[in-house]
C-alpha cells in the first residue's frame, strides 16, 4: 500500500517509493532479528561482534560510527557483551579518553558459529530477487546512501 498523500506526482512517488523501501527493510529486519535473538543476541550486539571479527580491534568511538550508534548506545552495547565475556575493552596508555575493543576467544567463538547460518538467511531473505536485481538494488542504496556527499560536493542544498 502506497501513500494516501493526495501531492503532486514527484511527491506521491516519492513517498509511495519511501513507504516500499522502508517496509521491506523493516520486514527483511524484523526475520533477521528473530534469528539472532533466538541466539540470545540483538541485532546491534550481532553487529559490533561481526565488525570486530572481520575488522579487528576497534577504537569504541570508530565502532559506533561504523554501526551508526549515538556514543551512550555503543557503550551499552559493548557494556552488555563485556559482560558476557564477548569483547574486553583496553584504554589506551598514552591517551585514556580512548577506549579499543577487542573480542575475546569466547566470542570470536560465539560470532564465528553463527556467522554462517546469518549469512545463509540473508541470502535465503534475497533469494526473492534475482541476482541482477540484487545488483540493481544494492546500486540504488548507494546511490541514495551517499546523497549527502553529492550534496556537499556540487554545494546543492
Amino acid at each position: 500500500m502506497g501513500t494516501h498523500y493526495q501531492g503532486t506526482p514527484t511527491e506521491t512517488r516519492a513517498l509511495d517509493a519511501y513507504i516500499k523501501l522502508m517496509r521491506a527493510a523493516n520486514s527483511v529486519s524484523a526475520r533477521l532479528e528473530r534469528r539472532l535473538v533466538a541466539l540470545g543476541l540483538t541485532e546491534n550486539q550481532f553487529g559490533v561482534l561481526e565488525t570486530l571479527l572481520h575488522l579487528g580491534p576497534l577504537n569504541q568511538r570508530d565502532l559506533g560510527r561504523k554501526l551508526f550508534s549515538s556514543g551512550g548506545n555503543i557503550t551499552m552495547i559493548v557494556d552488555n557483551l563485556e559482560k558476557r565475556c564477548l569483547v574486553r575493552r583496553m584504554r589506551d596508555t598514552t591517551d585514556r579518553r580512548f577506549v579499543t575493543v577487542y573480542l575475546t576467544d569466547e566470542g570470536r567463538g560465539l560470532i564465528g558459529s553463527i556467522f554462517p547460518g546469518h549469512v545463509s538467511a540473508i541470502v535465503e531473505e534475497l533469494a526473492a530477487l534475482s541476482a541482477d536485481e540484487q545488483d540493481g538494488l544494492g546500486t540504488l542504496c548507494k546511490k541514495l546512501g551517499r546523497r549527502d556527499a553529492a550534496i556537499s560536493a556540487t554545494g546543492a542544498p
